[in-house]
């Protein structure tokens, strides 16, 4: 905690707060071995002559004194001093003892040899190291432990140049990596300690990391490495790759399994956490274990790590956990595949790169034009449905979809939604249907083509994941519900040995991973040929970390036989990303977003302001409790609270509360509540609703009827949803229930409102949320935006949705102008004459429409032109070609109820197959899928009669 008082002597911050700092980094200040305060320097026996003294000020003390100075602490390692600290009182700079113990640091050097001891100065809050002659100056967040310091001095004593050091190529042997390399080992030698690596996804960001790690660990530059990832996943990933790449050097946790190990372990060489992981064990700490007042085990010194490398370093970095990367002093590297102008100012200033210029960049333009490539091409199907477009819009569906929607119990007047409003307000299984079914038909397929390759859906939410997953089992039953899974971060057992993870990356099935957003990054599965944006992407970032998933190689030794080659992958882009970065080439990056503790500070200050301003004492002294209670909570091993550590002894002060000013609050607002964003421990329902009874708390001082409403009603709303079926909630059931009376709001007091958030807050954990239900829709939908068709040499490239708005707005005026039309429109059949001048007129147009081309555009294989007009006027609905494929093999399967069980499996998979590669000969039903079936194929499964009508039923359907 920081002390609330300020510190007016030197003696008083060495006692307050420098013995506290090194007591905490495991020093015994009562062992003459560890730490020697006062420590005595002779100079005459170092060789300095009286008159330097009495020019540097030491010739002043006569007597015992005389030719003497006193260095405020001496810490010692095996008899001899390694580093020297000055102490100077909380008033002053910290830097102002620079050349003070530099001084002192000489001298010593002097009377001991060897290398001079490291220099530290702090004034309780600011302190620096500076290892003279070696590096600048750093400001630090605390002081070396004894086993830092004796690795800090051997480190320093027996480390090899990085210049002749050779890097293992068989980690990271490609030109670009070793070039990424020696760009940082030259920088580390050049005295620099923060460096960024842009390199396109899948060039091997993590292999040139553990190259790098190698070459330091090999050279005496590093005896322990931080691995920092932002999940799970890609923790476990770079495990396996210390594994492969580090197998002799330990790494912490270790995995069995699904056993993840728990205990901090401070004996290993290489860590990989998440960052919030890492935040917590640093924020856990508060003495290492033996020092005086020790507390957990996991305590973790400012210098315990000699490298940290940020993977995936972007905005939550600086954001969210920049703190982990400024609590220690180790050399930083960040990782990232952004490219280099669509990252952040603030990522290059955290690593001291100029903007726009990493320490070194690969691009993906330079890997994919590398002959032979480093990195996978990509092909773009774009795909888009008549409901995704235009909404669902109940009064315009067919009469007969109406009809069907009042049967169960839908009005059709109440649905109105936009497109953008699918698996937000409403989903329709026909949509995701029709996703599903092309994505089966047009993906990139195994060596039998009859099955896709390994790919990756992107949904929109878990909830749209797993219908996604139900239409796969339910439209491809044959694969048993193995296809196709969903893979998320809350379900453990997709993590580990066998998990759900490892069984898409190294098994045959699934197939298809359906993801939401714990696939999106990182996860490397090099056999991936499909991906299909089945949700909009607004940030332009991580839509190039998601592309980034398929661009892998394959390394040929590492064959699959469900992969045995991939020249390209392709992309199914559902929602019209691609279309949105052509338009905003920058994407749309989410606004900050202001921390709960830094909005309910905020919150208080605003409620403080108000009862100043009205005079409301009583509303004042609740409002100054709750802004203290609040920086009472804030963790004490934080470098972002270290960084503030004088502003919050200033505030900590009871006199500061007493007379606050306009300049008081103002440093509240502007340079205290950021702070707050480090507090943890945060439950995010009870922080929001404790912000709004603060917030109505400033309606009432200010007495803003509209807000104290609209307040008050959100707070009720709340409150109603507390199950008094759990105990914790039920003990305040006579709280809950007099808040829902209209007694309580007749004029709460400060006291009430405190009170209530006290009581409540902590228990809205255990809400029942009453939201409105998402529809539910079961509606066919069209798809009318495919990959571009060729419509003859002058409109080579003109996409299916382009065609189709063309042909439909011709088709529709021509109704008003062409008699033939009219009555076509109208359910009539012209004559045969009237029919060929029609075509005629239609073939002529620009471009031309023909029965074959409306047939191709609308996926229909057999009908008339005149039924395929009606079609485009949206008079009669003709089914697509897989539709009408399933809904023969269901009438198929319905009116032969004698097949076994082996005779349904097959023709689902025949239908599959058909499905998919829109044809079929005879002799394709005695090859592979059908031969999995039975060794025979098809004469294995079916026989005379029955032989004959399946065969019927396939080659009626492609003929």
């Amino acid at each position: 905690m920081i002390h609330p008082t300020p510190m007016t002597s030197e003696a008083t911050t060495r006692k307050t707060l420098i013995d506290a700092a090194l007591r905490l980094a495991g020093w015994q200040l009562d062992d003459p071995t560890q730490v020697v305060e006062e420590y005595v320097i002779d100079l005459v026996e170092a060789g300095v002559a009286p008159p330097i003294v009495a020019e540097r000020g030491f010739g002043k003390h006569y007597g015992k004194h005389y030719g003497k100075q006193y260095a405020d602490y001496a810490l010692l390692s095996r008899g001899r001093v390694v580093a020297v600290v000055e102490a100077k009182k909380t008033a002053k700079a910290a830097e102002l003892g620079q050349e003070q113990a530099l001084t002192y640091a000489r001298n010593i050097q002097r009377l001991q040899g060897g290398r001079i001891p490291f220099v530290l100065y702090t004034n309780g809050h600011d302190i620096y190291l500076w290892e003279v002659d070696e590096t600048p100056p750093i400001k630090v967040h605390g002081f070396p432990s004894p086993l830092d310091l004796e690795w800090m001095d051997q480190r320093r004593q027996t480390r090899n140049p990085l210049s002749v050091e050779l890097i293992d190529t068989a980690i990271a042997g490609r030109d670009y990596q070793i070039g990424a390399i020696r760009a940082v080992l030259e920088g580390i030698e050049a005295k620099r300690r923060n460096f960024l690596l842009v390199m396109a996804t899948g060039t091997g960001k993590t292999r040139t990391a553990m190259g790098l790690i190698d070459v330091l660990l090999r050279a005496r530059w590093a005896k322990r490495v931080l691995f920092l990832v932002d999940r799970v996943a890609l923790r476990d990933q770079a495990i396996d790759a210390f594994r492969e790449h580090l197998p002799d050097s330990p790494h912490w946790p270790r995995i069995e399994g699904t056993r993840v190990e728990q205990t901090w372990d401070p004996n290993r060489r290489l860590y990989c956490t998440t960052y919030p992981t890492m935040l917590n064990l640093i924020q856990a700490g508060a003495a290492p274990p033996g020092a005086s007042g020790a507390g957990p085990a996991s305590w973790i010194s400012p210098y315990f790590f000699d490298l940290i490398i940020a993977d995936e370093s972007h905005r939550s970095i600086y954001n969210v956990y920049r703190s982990v990367l400024d609590w220690f002093t180790g050399i930083k590297l960040g990782l990232t595949a952004t490219p280099r102008d669509h990252i952040d100012h603030d990522t290059f200033a955290l690593f001291d790169c100029d903007t726009h210029d990493p320490t070194y960049a690969y691009t993906f333009e330079q890997a994919i034009s590398h002959d032979p490539p480093y990195l996978s091409d990509f092909e773009v199907l774009r795909v888009r449905s008549k409901f995704q477009l235009e909404g669902i819009k109940g009064g315009v569906l067919p009469p007969a979809v109406q009809k069907q929607l009042i049967a169960e119990g839908k009005d059709p007047s109440e649905i109105d939604f936009e497109g953008t409003d699918l698996e937000y307000r409403v989903t329709n299984a026909g949509t995701n249907a029709l996703i599903v079914r092309e994505f089966m038909e047009e993906s990139i397929k195994d060596p039998t083509g009859t099955l896709p390759g390994k790919s990756i859906f992107f949904a929109i939410s878990k909830g749209h994941a797993r219908r996604l997953a139900a239409l796969f089992d339910k439209l491809y039953p044959e694969h048993a519900g193995k296809l196709a899974r969903v893979l998320v971060s809350e379900d453990r057992f997709v993590y580990g040995k066998g998990g759900l993870l490892d069984q898409f990356k190294h098994q045959d099935m699934p197939r298809v991973a359906i993801s939401v957003d714990m696939l999106d990054t990182g996860v490397d599965v090099p056999e991936v040929v499909n991906l299909v944006f089945a949700k909009p992407v607004y940030s332009y970032t991580k839509f190039w970390q998601m592309i980034g998933r398929g661009t892998r190689v394959l390394d040929p030794g590492k064959l699959k036989p469900w992969c045995p080659a991939k020249d390209r992958f392709l992309i199914i882009d559902c929602w019209g990303n691609f279309e949105f970065f052509q338009m905003h080439p920058k994407g749309r990056e989410p606004g900050e977003q202001v921390a709960l503790p830094v909005r309910l500070f905020r919150a208080r200050l605003d409620q403080l302001e108000a009862a100043l301003a009205a005079g409301r004492q009583d509303a004042v002294a609740h409002a100054v409790a709750g802004l203290r209670a609040d920086l009472a909570a804030l963790p004490r091993n934080n470098a972002v609270v270290a960084e503030a550590a004088a502003t919050l002894q200033r505030v900590g002060a009871d006199t500061f509360w007493q007379h606050l000013g306009p300049a008081d609050l103002g440093l509240l607002r502007s340079v205290v509540a950021p702070v707050l964003r480090v507090r943890s421990g945060v439950e995010s329902k009870a922080m929001r609703f404790e912000t709004e009874v603060v917030d109505l708390g400033t309606a009432l001082v200010t007495d803003n009827g509209e807000a104290v409403e609209v307040l008050r009603e959100s707070v009720l709303e709340q409150v109603r949803e507390l199950p008094l079926s759990v105990n914790v909630v039920a003990a305040e059931q006579a709280l809950i229930e007099a808040v829902q009376g209209a007694d309580w709001w007749e004029a709460p007091s400060p006291a009430d409102l405190a009170d209530l958030a006290r009581r409540l807050a902590p228990l809205m954990r255990y809400r029942q949320q009453r939201r409105d239900p998402m529809m539910s829709l079961d509606l066919a939908d069209l798809r009318v935006v495919k990959e571009k068709l060729d419509f003859g040499t002058e409109h080579a490239g003109l996409t299916t949705a382009a065609y189709r708005e063309r042909v439909e707005a011709y088709v529709r005026a021509l109704v008003e102008d062409n008699e033939v039309m009219r009555r076509i429109a109208e359910g009539a059949e012209p004559g045969e004459d009237e029919l060929q001048a029609l075509a005629a007129l239609l073939a002529g147009q620009d471009p031309a429409i023909t029965e074959d081309l409306l047939r191709k555009v609308y996926d229909v294989r057999s009908a008339r032109l005149v039924r395929l007009l009606r079609h485009v006027l949206g008079l009669e609905r003709l089914p697509s070609w897989p539709e009408s494929v399933t809904a023969a093999f269901d009438e198929f399967i319905a009116a032969h109820t004698t097949l076994t069980e082996l005779q349904i499996r097959f023709l689902q998979t025949l239908r599959t197959f058909l499905l998919q590669n829109r044809r079929l000969e005879r002799k394709d039903l005695l090859d592979a899928p059908f031969t999995q079936l039975h060794p025979r194929g098809i004469r294995g499964v079916f026989r005379g009669g029955e032989l004959e009508e399946v065969l019927a039923l396939a080659e009626g359907l492609v003929a």
